[in-house]
């Protein structure tokens, strides 16, 4: 045991000193590090230009506050003052619930002969997420979004749900500030317009998306996917997919990955399903 000299003593008192000297800073330099600047909400509401937004959207902008709310992703509430403010999400959800029935009631009236897994089939190939997307960008809608820095390099690189979620809140905020027929002429128009210059062929092949639809609206369980053969080597390999779907009926599809044979899988339940359906209208008939 080493001796308790003065000079021991004195050493252990400059070592336990630097210690308590370096954990003081630490603490004191996390207790005044600088915080995310706040804004106010007329500075936070400078940030868009409504006059701009009103002639993308063809509507008529009456309560600011609901679009600016439709356009603010939960990621920059951290540069507000106020708790006056929230996120898209609330108007998100009731936008979800509109657009679904204004595209369902269209589909109604447009094809009266159709069967309902015929309207539903069409109606998710409306409003699936890659749908969303192209009704977004033909409104230019990530000029307009409220995002923070992470956030915005995240839909910079393609993340289609903040802006499909965007598009989904502003239908409620038109809604909310213009009622139900400006909400519906606001869909209406869009769908039109996404449907003559093409921009939903990509999101019309959603096969997946779109046999989800079907069975939900059956009260069938959730498709289940299942890889039955991979071949050829590792560059070029080809997958064989089989897809189940209530009772049993499946799909069988073949592609270079997963995924499009999992689509090509949708697709062929797909056409079997409208087979039976067509099958069962015109036994019904004779």
């Amino acid at each position: 045991m080493p001796p308790c000299s003065s000079e021991n003593i004195r050493r252990i008192k400059r070592t336990s000193t630097g210690v308590s000297s370096l954990r003081r800073w630490v603490q004191n330099f996390f207790r005044t590090a600088p915080a995310i600047p706040a804004h106010s909400l007329s500075e936070l509401y400078s940030k868009i230009d409504f006059k701009r937004f009103e002639s993308v959207l063809q509507c008529r902008i009456r309560t600011k506050s609901l679009f600016f709310q439709a356009v603010l992703h939960r990621s920059y509430l951290q540069f507000a003052d106020t708790q006056e403010i929230q996120s898209n999400e609330r108007l998100e959800f009731l936008g979800d619930s509109i657009l679904n029935m204004v595209v369902a009631e269209r589909l109604y009236m447009l094809y009266p002969d159709a069967e309902e897994g015929d309207l539903t089939i069409m109606r998710a190939r409306l409003v699936n997420r890659k749908a969303l997307v192209c009704y977004a960008k033909q409104i230019h809608l990530r000029d307009f979004l409220l995002l923070s820095n992470s956030a915005s390099q995240t839909a910079e690189k393609g993340a289609d749900t903040i802006l499909a979620d965007a598009y989904e809140a502003v239908i409620g905020a038109v809604y909310l500030d213009g009622g139900l027929d400006e909400a519906k002429r606001f869909v209406e128009r869009q769908l039109t317009s996404a449907l003559r210059e093409g921009t939903l062929q990509e999101a019309d092949e959603n096969y997946k998306s779109a046999l989800l639809e079907y069975a939900q609206s059956k009260g069938m369980s959730v498709p289940h996917y299942t890889i039955m053969k991979e071949e050829g080597p590792d560059h070029d390999r080809t997958f064989t997919v089989e897809v189940s779907i209530g009772d049993g009926k499946s799909g069988i599809g073949i592609g270079k990955n997963k995924k499009e044979a999992e689509q090509a899988a949708a697709q062929h339940a797909l056409s079997l399903l409208g087979e039976q359906q067509s099958a069962a209208k015109e036994h019904s008939a004779s």
